[in-house]
């Protein structure tokens, strides 16, 4: 009787969740720190539209030793992405495009975290090449894509942190450069075009951000 409790004990147990580490980090970006950046070829021009500050938000949970792990969300506002011509900015919010009066949540572009390949832990102050998979969501249509990243990871003294703590940073930072590509049809919609000529239909996001430690 006393062993069939304990062996039902051990099974409930091994049942439960495991916890999350507690070598697990949590970060979140520094928008003024951050920046997104989209990319669209043109017969005549590349299309490059920016945005930073407000526009961009991201949380990010790491064990620096343990980096294949890492789980986190990038969201931004599309509202706030600038290409140089007001009009065009414009005209990329509506319909056959983003149709952000449709719907507001369309304005959101996310990329959301589901595995890292990497080589080994995170060393202080190395930057290292890493492959991210994840969902991009944009238009609420979602893709699976692996983006290429380079990952840094920066360790912050007492002293350091106490100069640099104005900007946002903290004893534990991560630098996280990334590319992906997609298409504007994966998302549905149209392929630009300007006057009789076609834009590209391939989107490139290029991505510098600062997380530190919260």
């Amino acid at each position: 009787m006393y062993r069939s409790i304990v062996l039902g004990f051990i099974v409930f147990v091994a049942a439960l969740p495991l916890p999350a580490s507690a070598d697990t980090l949590q970060f979140k970006l520094l928008a003024n720190q951050s920046r997104a950046t989209f990319k669209t070829d043109a017969p005549l021009e590349t299309i490059v539209g920016n945005t930073a500050s407000t526009g961009i938000s991201g949380t990010l949970s790491v064990d620096p030793a343990k980096p294949h792990g890492a789980q986190g969300k990038v969201t931004v506002d599309m509202v706030t992405v600038k290409t140089g011509i007001d009009k065009r900015d414009a005209d990329m919010l509506k319909k056959p495009y983003l149709e952000v009066d449709a719907a507001e949540a369309n304005k959101l572009v996310t990329f959301e975290i589901k595995s890292v390949e990497i080589a080994g832990p995170l060393e202080p102050g190395r930057e290292t090449p890493a492959k991210v998979h994840g969902t991009l969501t944009v238009k609420q249509k979602p893709i699976e894509i692996v983006a290429d990243a380079r990952v840094t990871y920066v360790k912050l003294t007492s002293a350091q942190v106490e100069s640099q703590k104005r900007f946002g940073f903290t004893s534990d930072n991560l630098k996280v450069r990334a590319k992906l590509g997609t298409l504007f049809t994966n998302h549905g919609m149209e392929v630009p075009q300007l006057l009789f000529l076609k834009v590209s239909n391939e989107i490139q996001i290029e991505t510098d951000l600062i997380f530190a430690r919260q």
